[in-house]
């Protein structure tokens, strides 16, 4: 139990350290835009969805309906689809008891660190983990929420930025190795301008369409081997 509790805080101290600065910065932006502390504070205590938020809260000031940003941050978090069912093959039968408070907990940074655990996974550790993590997050919004109380305007406009900047963190390491990230990219941003000058939809859901068409342009890119026919009479090594 103390061995448990050890390691996590051990694995979760840097995440929530990594946490802290975003989550100030989504704080003083939802000062900005406008919003209370109690509504700050519930959109990460019950949403806890990091870049989503941001997204989110961007998409709350375009004036989106409740289902465009549900739908947006749906899309978003696709992955985490995927992250989940790969944990719930690690955690066994715990996941079972405590799956919606493990599902709930799980992100990037979680997600690295129990993958890639050497140690079994357990109950306390998880959940400590998790907790860590959370801690960072919610504490960070509303510190930041009431720091931009005392912030000059100008400035806390432009913590809009913190997005993008966020966005980007996650993109480069791809970008730096992937060519075809990079027209990705580039043709995301391309299409989200001609769209917006086209003014075809109503605000906010030109991200939707964006993310549904680069991503099916991106899957197409991605071509299976194709499998070495063995010819009459070649024998086979191995």
């Amino acid at each position: 139990m103390k061995n448990d509790v050890k390691d996590a805080l051990n694995g979760g101290f840097p995440i929530f350290i990594g946490y802290v600065p975003p989550a100030i910065a989504f704080g003083i932006l939802s000062k900005s835009c406008g919003i209370t502390l109690l509504e700050s504070f519930l959109f990460s205590a019950v949403v806890f969805a990091g870049a989503s938020q941001f997204i989110a809260l961007n998409l709350l000031m375009t004036g989106m309906g409740p289902g465009g940003i549900i739908l947006t941050t749906l899309l978003v978090n696709f992955r985490h689809f995927l992250m989940s069912a790969y944990l719930s093959t690690q955690i066994g039968k715990m996941a079972k008891q405590y799956i919606f408070l493990i599902a709930f907990g799980v992100t990037d940074e979680i997600f690295s660190v129990l993958s890639f655990s050497k140690r079994k996974l357990t109950k306390t550790f998880v959940f400590v983990l998790q907790l860590s993590a959370y801690s960072g997050w919610v504490s960070g919004t509303v510190a930041g929420f009431i720091l931009g109380g005392f912030l000059p305007e100008i400035l806390t406009k432009s913590m809009g930025i913190a997005l993008y900047s966020l966005l980007l963190a996650i993109l480069l390491p791809e970008l730096k190795t992937s060519t075809k990230a990079v027209c990705l990219v580039i043709a995301s941003g391309i299409l989200n301008t001609v769209l917006i000058k086209l003014d075809l939809f109503p605000d906010g859901w030109n991200i939707i369409v964006c993310i549904f068409v680069i991503a099916f342009a991106g899957s197409s890119f991605i071509s299976p081997k194709p499998k070495k026919i063995q010819k009459k009479g070649e024998k086979v090594h191995g």
